[in-house]
């Protein structure tokens, strides 16, 4: 008979043990998930209010995603189709998705966990909460796997750290594709926005010409405004933001390597008031003077301008400084002050070959451009090519300094001439007319338009550029009475008596008989 063979236990000290739930699972709420989904089914109310918050990634559980998709359809198909247990039922069978959004039965679950649409806002917002913590361990998941990456250069990192970041804080990440039933219907919403503004589209410049042939500064555009020194170009982009500022109530954010922010405000303080650059800054006013300043600064002072002048500054810290102003004031339009003054940054990238630092620089401009969705505009200096021509001065697109990427890059290259500056006395063209106080804005590469060169006026004592309409001094535009009849008859003579007044006779009478005979 064999020996049973005992076993003695053997003691476990459970405090050693994990349980599962000691485990770490990604932030979710499935339970609100389920309520935000039953409220939609049964209130259309309750659909209304978040169907604009929510999208299908923001859904832990995938059976919670296809049933979304399905009410977002319901809800965009046109004529729009209501939204309940059946309608949806019938979507995800559409859909091919039915069994794995768990079937009507589940449906039916959904519909019988709330009674009202009541706090449908708030738990949505718990639901899109949980969707970025889960959005942000992921990105810093990746981070971490970086930074122990050997090859990958720290400003790199500190870029693609920040970029991601900042797609999360505006809540869109970036999607790898869009359709083209998206992409017709967003560019349909689009043109009926711009039905409404006059036909502007982008961001006016306050130039009626520029605008009439720009359509206003679009989103996510390059634009580069070349010229030789002390053509004007700070003055142009200054009356501009003022324009744009002042006039149109849209933030501008205005970076400038040049010039300190102290001696630009005072610019635009000349400009706006009408008293000249040298006076400013000698500060011989007279008392009258003093309160035309204080008053007329008043808009100056409330406009949404922000001016960064920060010397030598690389692309990397513009990039760092444009996406928080575009997050904290809602920046319509980024000014650089001037392009050859930038660095790449201290990664050393672009080594000591100039131009492809400056490449960098312009291909980087146009990815910030389009990532914010604002026009960026960059101004630049001209070689000295210009200067060696004989004939014309008029500058040219192989003009442009340093680099041959900028003209690629740029969706608008633009130039400023002004002829009086080489003492050219009058146009070279059919009515040579004089140049005095005259400048030509020319625009020699619009990828989404024609070209076309715009005269406009330049007031060099103010720093100020303005539509040239407004200036002339043609004798019909003078404010005096003796020509309001000008226009219809210059030799209207209104103001002599009548005949009869004249002359006091009955033929020049109105109710004077003609068959009557005077004498």
């Amino acid at each position: 008979m064999e020996k049973s063979i005992q076993i003695s236990p053997i003691k476990v000290d459970k405090s050693t043990l994990i349980n599962l739930e000691k485990g770490k699972l990604p932030p979710q709420a499935v339970d609100v998930e389920e309520a935000v989904l039953g409220a939609m089914m049964i209130d259309k109310k309750g659909t209304d209010e978040v169907i604009d918050i929510l999208h299908p990634e923001a859904f832990y559980k995938d059976a919670h995603k296809y049933i979304f998709e399905a009410i977002v359809q319901l809800f965009h198909n046109s004529p729009p189709q209501p939204i309940d247990l059946l309608t949806v039922s019938a979507q995800l069978k559409r859909n091919g998705k039915l069994e794995l959004a768990g079937g009507d039965l589940y449906l039916i679950q959904l519909t019988q966990k709330i009674a009202s649409s009541a706090h449908i806002n708030f738990h949505a917002r718990i639901i899109l909460q949980k969707f970025i913590q889960r959005s942000l361990i992921g990105i810093s998941s990746g981070l971490i796997e970086d930074c122990y990456d050997e090859t990958m250069d720290v400003f790199d990192l500190l870029d693609k750290a920040e970029s991601n970041l900042y797609e999360i804080t505006q809540g869109n990440l970036k999607k790898g594709y869009e359709t083209a039933q998206s992409l017709v219907n967003q560019a349909k919403h689009r043109i009926e926005e711009i039905s409404n503004k006059e036909g502007l589209s982008g961001i006016p410049t306050g130039f009626k010409k520029l605008d009439e042939l720009t359509s206003g500064w679009q989103p996510s555009d390059l634009i580069i405004i070349a010229a030789r020194p002390g053509m004007g170009k700070t003055a142009f982009v200054l009356s501009m933001a003022r324009n744009i500022a002042i006039d149109g109530n849209a933030p501008v954010a205005l970076f400038s390597l040049e010039m300190s922010s102290v001696q630009l405000i005072t610019r635009l303080i000349s400009s706006e008031t009408g008293l000249s650059s040298e006076k400013l800054r000698k500060g011989n006013l007279e008392p009258h003077e003093w309160e035309q300043l204080n008053v007329k600064v008043k808009d100056l002072e409330k406009a949404p301008l922000y001016i960064d002048d920060t010397p030598s500054l690389s692309i990397f810290d513009l990039r760092a400084k444009a996406r928080r102003l575009v997050s904290q004031h809602g920046i319509k339009l980024i000014v650089i002050d001037y392009l050859q003054l930038m660095s790449a940054g201290n990664s050393g990238k672009g080594g000591g070959n100039r131009e492809q630092e400056i490449s960098t620089i312009s291909r980087n401009l146009k990815a910030l451009a389009k990532e914010l969705e604002v026009p960026v505009i960059a101004l630049s200096q001209l070689s000295r090519a210009v200067e060696t021509r004989g004939s014309s001065k008029r500058p040219l697109l192989s003009d442009l300094r340093e680099s041959g990427a900028i003209e690629q890059d740029a969706d608008i290259v633009s130039f400023i001439y002004r002829p009086e500056y080489y003492k050219i006395d009058t146009w070279d063209d059919d009515e040579a007319s004089p140049t005095t106080n005259q400048a030509e804005f020319i625009v020699a590469k619009h990828r989404n338009g024609s070209l076309d060169n715009i005269r406009l006026k330049f007031l060099g004592q103010f720093g100020k550029f303005d539509n040239l309409d407004e200036f002339t001094s043609n004798f019909d535009e003078m404010p005096s009475k003796m020509n309001l009849d000008a226009q219809a008859n210059p030799f209207a003579t209104p103001n002599l008596p009548s005949p009869n007044e004249a002359f006091g006779s009955a033929m020049n009478s109105s109710s004077f008989d003609q068959g009557d005979v005077p004498f």
